[in-house]
């Protein structure tokens, strides 16, 4: 029976990840009829105007949407397993703020010297400003013993980059700089088939590594004592927990900006789609999740107000904090039971 739910978990995922992703291409200010998408798509002659529409915006974006969406809500469930802590996520605990500010100060500084910057670099920048968050993250850990006082720790971390970062953005000097304001907020938006490679490449080689640790996760839920005895080296396996978050987040940031509340909520849904915290199913899970998630909240972000396109942080925030407010009111219950 439990196969069986997990297999039809699988499959409704599948299904709406292809739906949205047909969305996505089809729509927008231009429609496009889907047999003319996939007659694209199979490489047939089409409007050269609905032909560029496709393959040099929308089908890239989507593909961004869904890769980055996915690595950002196991980012988020890699921190609830750090934490022990359903609400921990890169956004919530600053991390991807973190991330941002090292971004906008690396782009300022090229852009204002009119210095090319490759997406690696940018990748490198948002990791190093995730691990200083994540750092601080973690010496307040350290020093408080209530881990929601650690979560209003990581908030503050937050709103300090965020603000330091606007002030960055605001007071430049060079027009193409000022642009930055638009990425600072969240957007899919101008992905290239470069950016959909590398970030491909960097999300999948991470993905696969958090997958093959499914085991000692499966361990560490379980307490650290009961993961030493099982062999576990727990330093080393949370460093990589560290490590890998961190890589996940800063890859999401370097391309897409900070993009809120999927880290927290998609782990959730997916855990609630499968009715279990097996590691090894809900590490795909979340994945797939994460990219039916961002796809859905991007067509939103899109289409809702042609010609005017909403930041996508706006969209999952109006989907994911309730789901954050609900798991907090669910956990207040179960302790008073």
């Amino acid at each position: 029976m439990k196969k069986r739910r997990y297999v039809l978990s699988f499959f409704i995922l599948g299904i709406l990840l292809l739906f949205f992703l047909a969305l996505n291409l089809c729509a927008g200010s231009v429609s496009v009829p889907l047999k003319e998408v996939l007659h694209i798509l199979l490489g047939g002659e089409a409007d050269g105007t609905f032909t560029d529409i496709i393959m040099e915006i929308r089908f890239p974006r989507a593909l961004a949407a869904a890769v980055l969406g996915g690595g950002l809500a196991l980012s988020g469930y890699l921190l609830q397993t750090f934490f022990h802590n359903p609400i921990a996520g890169p956004f919530i605990l600053g991390i991807s703020s973190g991330a941002k500010l090292v971004v906008a100060l690396v782009m300022v500084f090229a852009l204002g010297r009119a210095i090319h910057i490759s997406s690696m670099v940018m990748i490198a920048a948002a990791f190093v400003g995730a691990m200083i968050s994540m750092g601080f993250v973690l010496l307040m850990s350290r020093m408080m013993d209530r881990m929601s006082m650690l979560i209003v720790s990581g908030v503050m971390i937050g709103y300090i980059c965020s603000a330091v970062t606007d002030f960055i953005v605001t007071f430049a000097d060079d027009s193409n700089i000022v642009n930055l304001h638009n990425w600072s907020k969240g957007s899919f938006s101008g992905i290239s088939w470069e950016n959909v490679a590398l970030m491909s490449v960097v999300t999948f080689l991470a993905s696969v590594l958090v997958f093959f640790m499914s085991k000692p996760i499966s361990a560490y839920q379980m307490g650290e004592s009961y993961a030493k005895n099982m062999g576990v080296n727990i330093q080393v396996f949370r460093s990589l927990l560290v490590i890998l978050s961190s890589v996940l987040s800063a890859c999401v940031t370097a391309f897409a900006g900070p993009v809120s509340f999927v880290g927290i909520a998609v782990p959730h849904l997916v855990k609630s789609l499968f009715r279990t915290a097996k590691p090894i199913l809900m590490i795909p899970g979340c994945f797939l999740g994460g990219a039916v998630f961002c796809l859905l909240c991007d067509l939103l972000a899109r289409t809702l107000f042609v010609p005017t396109e909403l930041s996508i942080s706006t969209v999952t925030a109006v989907f994911g904090a309730p789901i954050v407010i609900f798991v907090m009111v669910h956990r207040k219950k179960e302790k008073a039971e």
